[in-house]
């Protein structure tokens, strides 16, 4: 770095992935490791999966979790979405002050001090929905919303045996109902779902058949004027199944009669082995499906080290990039005045908070400083390690700095 250089370089509060000086060149003017969004990939991701969503006549909600980068929620919004899905209070109050109105919390609202920061987003004008799936839950939100005269909109959760949340059984529902219909503060919106549980020997059975279970119940408590709305919400949806809950959800004979919403959220930068494995069985159920998902997030790291042969340690580590349920898959290798290397059968031993261990098969060659592309699996599990990612060109400029929320 030259001495002019120097004078670039801020004297405090830099970020992972700053930009050291004016240029945005990924390579040469950003401080490595890096989080990086293709702009292309992302593009299409958003307009496949909301074409994907309108063909089967549902809205998209998608979980804001997996990010938690508003300019991100943004362009959702801007494609279509419904509103944006979220997992605490605290991601729901960012997510508004960032402008996102209408909130879906896919979990239960517990807590006096979680229930304050909602009734604080109600009476600042969100359209805010929760879960419930307990009597005690229910009676603690109206006894809390009930007296500061707030409205609250809660969805029941139908769960599945072995799974997270969500009422088991028709004798549970019953119950729940009941409670719900002594609360003066709480209004019952819709029925909510999480099919990703779901394994064992039948799992696209079985989806398909928690699928239906969801529109039943919503039509059955809809026939008894359960619900505050004409039309109820029904929703569901991961970034694996999405498809098949889709197709239970597209009920020709019920069309109209509810809001059927999906809630993915890795598709918006997919991955290139968890959800990429998944892209593939949903081409497989579709052979007419048009495009698909692309892998659109990387983390960029230098070699910062080469001990002994056919090991190279990369300044990467846990604190960077998400390792689970898979390791880093390395993509490209980056050196200056050649073209890109594909190194994606190379393979990582190991990682740790710092250093990441790659094989270098033999034959091939690396230097201190060469630069490399990283995969991800399950993109939630490195974005939030980041206070900012940076959208990239084809050519690897920087074209946006896009702050997070962790």
């Amino acid at each position: 770095m030259t001495p002019a250089d120097l004078n670039d370089v801020p004297a405090s509060g830099v970020e992972k992935a700053a930009i050291i000086g004016t240029g945005r060149a990924l390579l040469r003017d950003i401080s490595l490791p890096a989080a990086v969004v293709y702009q292309r990939p992302l593009a299409n991701n958003i307009a496949w999966m909301q074409t994907f969503a309108e063909r089967h006549g549902a809205r998209l909600a998608p979980h804001g979790k997996t990010t938690m980068t508003p300019a991100l929620f943004h362009r959702q919004l801007e494609a279509g979405a419904w509103g944006i899905t979220l997992a605490t209070a605290t991601q729901c109050v960012a997510a508004f002050e960032h402008g996102v109105t209408r909130l879906l919390m896919a979990n239960q609202l517990v807590g006096a001090a979680n229930m304050a920061l909602v009734a604080g987003l109600i009476a600042r004008g969100a359209e805010f929905h929760c879960v419930v799936d307990s009597v005690a839950n229910v009676r603690a939100l109206d006894e809390f919303f009930a007296v500061r005269g707030l409205r609250l909109q809660v969805m029941i959760e139908l769960g599945v045996e072995g799974g997270r949340c969500g009422v088991r059984n028709d004798d549970e529902l019953e119950r729940l109902l009941a409670a719900l219909e002594q609360s003066s503060a709480l209004v019952l919106s819709g029925i909510e779902g999480y099919e990703g549980i779901i394994g064992g020997k039948t799992p696209i059975a079985d989806v398909r058949a928690y699928g239906a279970r969801l529109v039943d119940t919503l039509m059955r408590l809809k026939r008894s004027a359960a619900f505050s709305a004409e039309k109820p919400v029904v929703t569901a949806s991961g970034s694996k199944w999405f498809d098949l809950i889709a197709e239970a959800f597209d009920r020709a004979d019920l069309r109209g009669q509810y809001i059927p919403l999906l809630r993915p959220g890795c598709y918006v930068v997919h991955d290139h082995k968890l959800y990429a494995g998944a892209m593939d069985e949903v081409k497989e159920r579709h052979a007419d499906l048009q495009g698909e998902l692309l892998p659109a997030l990387e983390v960029f790291a230098h070699v910062q080290s080469l001990p002994e042969p056919g090991l190279a340690i990369v300044a990467l580590g846990k604190r960077d990039i998400g390792c689970d349920p898979d390791l880093p898959m390395p993509q490209r290798l980056y050196r200056e005045g050649q073209a890109p290397q594909d190194v994606r059968g190379w393979g990582v031993r190991m990682i740790m908070d710092q250093h990441l261990f790659l094989s270098v098969p033999a034959g091939e060659t690396l230097a201190v400083g060469d630069i490399i592309s990283f995969g991800t699996s399950h993109p939630c599990l490195t974005f939030d390690k980041w206070r900012q990612v940076l959208l990239v060109d084809e050519a690897l400029d920087v074209v946006e700095v896009m702050p997070t929320c962790f």
